[in-house]
């Protein structure tokens, strides 16, 4: 099977310079000076909570694996109803090729809810991190897989410059080897550990991945568990290896009622 990820990465970079030629960084720059502090992410996503752990709920149209998922898609209304159960946090995937998702979600997004937005997408270019800060992004998503341990600490010193939260994806033990010691660079607070279930070289989910690249860490490494997680018992599972968050998208979106499941997963 072909690598589905060097297949994304590749596409997001040739997008990222024909999108440069339209905006440039001088440009992004610009449209970030007044703005106010990003919402704190890192502390959302790892304070202590009755319910064991702590929600990031993603706001999530399409993807490669589902192809469609939400049919009836407002990204304002299921993050509104993600507010009102009690996530912690809102991922919005702005990937358009592959998700169908949209930038201008993650303004729409933020300027409907209170608690931090997250910008879900394959950032691999500084001038990304600046479009995810003008766009009103509170965090950000940087994968192991998709970057160089060089470009990926350069883009963990300009997202914390620019108060963003980069939660730092692994799926395999070597990516995990070559980055945990980044998490709380260049500065506390400003890093968490993600662990996806999913391959995204195939797609394939196994919701073990988590526990087993979790036993390579410190407790006290901040971890946000996603993908794969489809019932209570999963839920549980999560909270018996002391994964701060989850981060779940499909399941909900995919449910014809969004708050019945969540009150089902997480109460």
């Amino acid at each position: 099977m072909a690598n589905i990820l060097d297949q994304i990465v590749a596409d997001k970079r040739r997008e990222v310079r024909d999108r440069q030629t339209q905006v440039s960084l001088d440009q992004l720059k610009a449209r970030i000076v007044g703005l106010p502090r990003c919402r704190n992410f890192y502390k959302a996503v790892t304070k202590p909570n009755r319910r064991g752990l702590n929600v990031i709920a993603e706001v999530k149209k399409a993807s490669p694996s589902a192809g469609l998922i939400r049919a009836d898609f407002d990204p304002v209304a299921i993050a509104r109803t993600y507010e009102r159960c009690g996530a912690d946090a809102i991922s919005v995937l702005t990937d358009e090729k592959y998700f169908q998702g949209k930038l201008e979600y993650v303004e729409q997004v933020k300027q409907a809810v209170e608690v931090p937005v997250l910008r879900k997408d394959f950032i691999v270019d500084l001038w990304q991190v600046y479009e995810s800060r003008a766009a009103g992004a509170d965090a950000i998503l940087l994968i192991a897989d998709a970057l160089p341990p060089g470009e990926l600490m350069d883009l963990m010193i300009a997202a914390t410059e620019l108060t963003l939260t980069v939660l730092v994806e692994v799926h395999q033990a070597d990516a995990l080897l070559s980055v945990r010691s980044l998490i709380g660079f260049p500065e506390h607070g400003y890093s968490v550990l993600g662990i996806n279930n999913r391959d995204l070289t195939t797609m394939t989910v196994d919701l073990n991945t988590t526990s087993r690249l979790k036993g390579m860490l410190d407790d006290d490494v901040p971890v946000v568990a996603e993908s794969g997680v489809r019932t209570r018992g999963d839920v549980e599972r999560l909270i018996g290896v002391g994964v701060r968050a989850v981060l779940i998208g499909q399941t909900l979106c995919e449910h014809s009622d969004i708050a019945e499941k969540f009150a089902e997963l997480f109460g």
